[in-house]
């Protein structure tokens, strides 16, 4: 069964975009995973299809509401549905490679883009939404952070990449950040790639690249480096 992304939106227009070529691009051609896009505003009761109002207690912006929302959840997941439901939110779960790794062995995502101030917090518990985070930062709405997600996600789809070691070898993975990458040509502007590289030694090759990748995160990732201390020394 092929993973099945359905994403509830304002603007149904900006999908698939950049998810539509590479890889990603490639695998949804292939029916390795489907996109679907459901317009909230379709599920709106009045006339003017409203989807927001004011904030309850006052305050600047707009609220999504509940009701509307609610509407449009559940006529793209109804109730045996298994794919988990996720909002896109500054104050969500970060999205690291672990969440990715769990969604991509599931059967897919329904993914809600919140806009405005947010989205009624009725909804967010009574359709059980999980909030997830792309990072310390605001975007205009939950829509590039969901394609942010699906990308992440598709690309450890079965298949999808070529070689299936590479994903393995990736920053986050290992919980370091990836070891530097070199190619041809053997000099480039006066610098040489490193001679462990071109030794043949693959031990050697493999030590070196931990030792590089331990370097990494412990300079610029203090955070990461504490978290593998700590896990190297419950083992």
């Amino acid at each position: 069964m092929s993973f099945r992304a359905t994403v509830l939106t304002l603007y149904p227009e900006m999908f698939p975009g950049p998810l539509d070529v590479s890889l990603a691009g490639r695998a949804r051609v292939a029916g390795t995973w489907s996109l679907e896009t459901v317009q909230i505003r379709d599920f709106a009761a009045d006339k003017h299809r409203s989807v927001d109002d004011t904030p309850a207690g006052g305050g600047a912006g707009m609220v999504m509401r509940a009701d509307v929302l609610a509407r449009a959840i559940d006529h793209a997941s109804p109730e045996d549905d298994p794919r988990p439901r996720l909002l896109m939110s500054p104050r969500g779960k970060p999205l690291t490679q672990r969440l990715v790794r769990e969604l991509a062995a599931g059967p897919g995502a329904v993914i809600v883009c919140g806009r405005f101030e947010g989205v009624d917090q009725r909804v967010i518990e009574a359709r059980a939404l999980q909030e997830v985070s792309v990072g310390d930062y605001i975007l205009s709405g939950g829509e590039p952070a969901a394609i942010v997600l699906l990308d992440a996600v598709v690309r450890l789809l079965p298949g999808v990449m070529g070689n299936e070691s590479s994903g393995a070898e990736e920053s986050f993975e290992s919980g370091l950040l990836e070891h530097p990458q070199y190619t041809r040509p053997q000099v480039f502007e006066g610098r040489e790639i490193p001679e462990v590289l071109v030794s043949g030694n693959h031990k050697k090759i493999v030590e070196w690249r931990l030792a590089e990748a331990e370097k990494l995160t412990k300079e610029r990732r203090p955070d990461l480096w504490r978290a593998y201390e700590e896990a190297r020394g419950k083992k």
